[in-house]
């Protein structure tokens, strides 16, 4: 059985057919999933949590949620007439179907937030998630070195993974050092992507994951349509694929590194 670590099933893209598109994960093979949590401002944040509840068990699904800023978001969230978001993101985070602070880190493509607000942001929830005891789900885009010098810089040490996974190898092995643990996603079947797929031949078995973080980037054979989370499955074979195992075997590694890395989450 798979497992998608990372995925938005509250998006507007799935108001249609919500239910219907969590019976097609099950089918798809799909027992368990992550619902990201997102939200700027105070009463915006348990989206995520709100969907796992309402669909918790629906098709034999379990679902878990993580709750957290979004480098976009982070000017919002770190503005003065929004201080009671970080009162409620720390009560959200003892709830216990949340697994994780996440997703927070930084992004310098879009700079929807100043750089200085998302690594304020960003360092007050690595806090957050060391006092709560939890691991962190981390967004980075051509934000590499900062992203891990503040990572590598935190005390006590920060734990989690790189989701959406798509740097070099000199990257990886940099997560890896940490102890950190990276996500592949439909990215990885991508026609262009051939470094990504020498870097998720060569990571350690102990520390790859796999997730859809649908709506978006849908793998081959299913580009350029909606994502869901039971395409996971081709990102499962692709993966299998490049290191030359079954997809069985693929599903059984991701889903115990799974469980390590989020101890919160049960079945």
């Amino acid at each position: 059985m798979l497992i998608d670590s990372h995925c938005h099933p509250d998006g507007d893209e799935f108001d249609d057919d919500r239910a219907a598109m969590f019976e097609r994960a099950a089918a798809a093979g799909v027992d368990g999933l992550v619902a990201i949590g997102g939200g700027a401002e105070p009463g915006t944040l348990a989206v995520g949590l709100e969907c796992a509840r309402t669909f918790q068990g629906h098709a034999g699904l379990k679902l878990w949620a993580t709750v957290g800023i979004h480098p976009h978001d982070a000017a919002r969230a770190t503005s003065p007439a929004n201080a009671a978001i970080w009162e409620e993101l720390g009560q959200l985070a003892a709830d216990p179907l949340i697994i994780a602070i996440g997703e927070i880190g930084l992004d310098y493509h879009y700079h929807h937030s100043p750089k200085e607000a998302q690594r304020d942001a960003f360092e007050r929830q690595l806090r957050l998630a060391a006092a709560c005891g939890l691991p962190v789900s981390v967004h980075c885009r051509e934000a590499f070195d900062d992203c891990v010098a503040l990572i590598a810089a935190h005390n006590p040490p920060a734990r989690g993974v790189f989701h959406c996974f798509a740097g070099s190898w000199a990257e990886a092995e940099q997560a890896l050092a940490l102890g950190w643990y990276l996500s592949f996603s439909g990215v990885l079947t991508f026609n262009n992507a051939h470094g990504l797929r020498a870097t998720a031949a060569a990571a350690p078995a102990d520390r790859i994951l796999i997730e859809t973080d649908a709506p978006f980037l849908a793998p081959v054979p299913y580009r350029g349509k909606r994502n869901e989370p039971a395409f996971v499955a081709a990102t499962a074979a692709r993966l299998a694929e490049i290191r030359n195992v079954s997809p069985e075997a693929i599903a059984r590694l991701t889903r115990e590194n799974f469980f390590r890395l989020f101890p919160r989450a049960i079945l």
